[in-house]
């Protein structure tokens, strides 16, 4: 039979009332009687009641996280860095792997919500109207990572400058002598954060004098397998372009397999770019040059910044952006002249 706060109570000759003061630390107790309480404690082996001592002290102090792919690489090095800071300051997580669709992240803001979580991570490919209605309505702190969000938004988020990134990204390849440059985006709507990056890119073209074609842009949804087909079908097509700038670099390796699958050589044939600077892509072969950004950064602000939130503490701005590096490896190449 497990040992209960009365036993406790019982064994240390003081009232229940008592142990849950030393135990929360909610109303001064004296050194004498604390110490006896936590001896009887240890003796006993007595764990408390969470769901009961979170109605009493009316906190959880647990965290809700709701991603769009447990399996992504940036998902699981984003995770780690919650994990770690979260247990630092003794909040537990609860997981929530939603698949990027929407309804199941509606499903399960409603349901962290009756778990009394004290706060929400949110990572979702797109912010939909449906979205911010709930997380207004219930008033519980949330911050995004990897999302703009607007000043009149009642959302938090932590993220890097993906139009200024994408500009970057495209202003050097067309340093490197590429004119026709393909980009693999998030998606097209404006609830999805990638619109930012297909402007940072035109804005690269236009002050390099080069056309847009809309023929080059496709839409991977973060996904390799999906990027793998754009590829396919640039290749079918014979819209093969000298330079592939991926917005991701689970993408980008779909790119480059696609490439390879078709006997290409990269970067000899076409220079394949990426986003994120994952682990992979130093892993990959050839290395991948990429857009690094500090992705446990991320995660370990989110969860400070959440945790302001939770304790009411002020908080400057709305969106905290964290700075971004191009980070330059072996899978593009300069054009000869």
């Amino acid at each position: 039979m497990s040992v209960t706060i009365k036993d406790v109570a019982k064994k240390a000759n003081v009232s229940i009332s008592t142990v849950s003061r030393v135990i929360n630390d909610s109303k001064p107790v004296s050194d004498e009687i604390k110490k006896r309480v936590l001896e009887v404690i240890r003796e006993t082996g007595y764990t408390p009641n969470p769901v009961a001592r979170s109605l009493v002290m009316k906190k959880s102090r647990t965290i809700g996280v709701i991603v769009p792919d447990i399996a992504s690489s940036y998902v699981g090095e984003v995770l780690n860095a919650m994990e770690e800071i979260a247990k630092a300051y003794a909040y537990e997580i609860i997981l929530c792997n939603s698949y990027g669709e929407k309804e199941q992240e509606l499903k399960y803001l409603n349901l962290l919500n009756s778990k009394q979580v004290e706060g929400i991570i949110f990572i979702t490919y797109q912010l939909t109207e449906e979205h911010k209605n709930f997380i207004n309505m219930n008033k519980m702190p949330v911050v995004m990572v990897n999302r703009k969000t607007q000043e009149d938004d009642n959302i938090y988020s932590v993220t890097v400058d993906h139009f200024d990134a994408s500009y970057e990204m495209t202003k050097y390849l067309i340093e490197l002598g590429h004119k026709r440059i393909a980009l693999i985006r998030n998606g097209t709507t404006k609830e999805i954060f990638g619109i930012d990056q297909l402007k940072g890119y035109q804005k690269a073209l236009d002050e390099g004098s080069l056309k847009y074609d809309e023929t080059l842009i496709f839409d991977g949804y973060f996904q390799a397998e999906k990027a793998y087909e754009a590829v396919q079908h640039m290749i079918d097509t014979k819209n093969v372009p000298t330079a592939i700038f991926a917005t991701a670099d689970d993408m980008a390796i779909g790119a480059m397999n696609a490439l390879y699958d078709n006997g290409y050589s990269i970067p000899e044939d076409v220079s394949v770019v990426g986003f994120y600077d994952t682990k992979m892509s130093s892993l990959f072969r050839p290395k991948l040059t990429t857009i690094k950004q500090p992705i446990y950064d991320m995660g370990a602000v989110a969860i400070r910044l959440l945790i302001k939130l939770i304790k009411g503490e002020e908080v400057a701005d709305n969106m905290m952006l964290l700075p971004h590096e191009l980070i330059v490896r072996d899978s593009c190449r300069k054009l000869d002249d």
